[in-house]
């Protein structure tokens, strides 16, 4: 027997129906599935605005929501309304943003390889800052600003090379890594003298990010010790701490929150008397437990002494974490949210993979049946941003809900979106 869903892992505004069905922010599951269809996210849009109030109160005015969790122009509207910047890493992230009404200053521009395309589109559009990640983007830099001559304002991504105990396809701060100047080699130090003495780049500051879902206090406050040295050492206006702060997925998880984490960084920079803008870039803690993904059940499978298949309409098109990272979800039934789930289940997509599981080990009621709507919690970050149209799927639509009101921001896909680019 499995306990019932935690409350904890659902958006702040949900309760339960005499029925025994779940409603988000006054909006019942079933409701929505029928005016909108399944698979579906459903964010709880005050849930997602009373966090990025939390990380402005946590980073004052330095503080940018990490669009790659999850980006359209609504969300983008809203991260700017509550009074954060964006973090993009594309330019395809930064004209959503802009065609969104976020001001170009407001934005910070990241990638390992950004190309001469993207580096003019940001001088074009006064993007407020590009993070440098490597000595040939300096260098392009360089050649544009001689046809240009406008500056570029810039932090210099640094790898302060910390463990940050976290699957190895979202580590990003140790040595070994794609991103950014490593400061033990010295390339951290040769990178800011350049930039220091370049006529191309205003120098502000540096950021380092140290990976996604991390849930120590230690591997921050280490990262953060070691960013602070550096700023002080070459008296740097910003110091950015990127984000990556984890968040639970499953019952048993749990994490320190974003006030705590602001806390940890300002104790630290306060005791090694940093003097530079303290900022951040949250993206998960922002919007990942602020949806939930309805599906509908299809095929419930026995496989006698083995396991139970449950499968859904959605699949590793709407979430490839579990097939990327072997992310673990929960499951339970919309109608029996406060019910005890008592059946072991795999669920699994409708993809042509063995390999399309959502969830290896999940649970839900044993009275489940075809056509009942199932809920994976948790599902705000990296879930639409990542979603694909593998085996010709169509993507899931979008709905904010508030007050008893649901608003589409993204519609679901039709077939004909699926020729959109096709030029046969």
């Amino acid at each position: 027997m499995v306990a019932k869903i935690s409350s904890s892992l659902l958006p702040d505004n949900t309760t339960i129906a005499e029925d025994g069905m779940v409603v988000f922010a006054g909006v019942r599951a079933d409701d929505l599935a029928k005016e909108y269809g399944t698979p579906l996210f459903v964010y709880d849009e005050e849930h997602i605005r009373q966090r990025c109030r939390e990380a402005v109160n946590a980073f004052a005015d330095g503080v940018s929501y990490a669009a790659k969790a999850f980006l359209c122009k609504a969300m983008a509207r809203l991260a700017y309304e509550e009074g954060m910047g964006l973090d993009v890493a594309t330019i395809g992230e930064a004209f959503v943003a802009i065609q969104a009404g976020v001001p170009a200053e407001k934005l910070t521009l990241h990638g390992n390889n950004k190309s001469f395309e993207e580096l003019q589109y940001a001088m074009d559009k006064g993007i407020g800052k590009v993070v440098i990640d490597s000595f040939d983007e300096i260098a392009k830099i360089e050649q544009l600003f001689s046809a240009s001559n406008t500056p570029v304002k810039a932090l210099i991504r640094i790898t302060p090379g910390v463990e940050a105990h976290t699957h190895e396809y979202i580590t990003t701060g140790e040595e070994d890594s794609k991103f950014g100047f490593t400061v033990s080699t010295g390339l951290a130090e040769k990178a800011i003298d350049i930039v220091s003495n370049s006529d191309a780049i205003e120098l502000m500051g540096i950021h380092a990010h140290i990976g996604s879902q991390v849930f120590t206090k230690e591997s921050f406050r280490r990262s953060t010790e070691t960013l602070a040295e550096l700023a002080n050492s070459f008296s740097l206006p910003e110091l950015c701490v990127g984000g990556g702060l984890g968040v639970p997925y499953l019952n048993d998880e749990s994490s320190i929150s974003i006030t705590e984490w602001g806390a940890i960084v300002r104790k630290v920079c306060e005791q090694r008397g940093v003097a530079a803008q303290i900022t951040a870039e949250p993206g998960r803690s922002i919007v990942a437990s602020a949806a939930v993904t309805l599906y509908t059940i299809g095929t419930i499978k026995e496989l006698e002494g083995i396991r139970t298949y449950v499968a859904v309409d959605g699949g590793m098109h709407d979430n490839p974490r579990p097939a990327l990272y072997g992310s673990g979800y929960e499951t339970f039934l919309a109608r029996a949210t406060a019910s005890e789930r008592d059946m072991p289940i795999t669920l699994v997509g409708k993809h042509c993979e063995s390999g399309d599981v959502l969830v290896r080990d999940g649970s839900i009621p044993s009275n489940a049946s075809i056509g009942d709507l199932l809920v994976t919690p948790v599902t705000g970050a990296y879930g639409q941003s990542m979603g694909s149209n593998y085996n010709k799927v169509l993507r899931p639509a979008v709905v904010f809900v508030r007050s008893g009101q649901a608003e589409l921001v993204v519609r679901r896909e039709g077939l004909e979106d699926l020729l959109t680019a096709d030029m046969g």
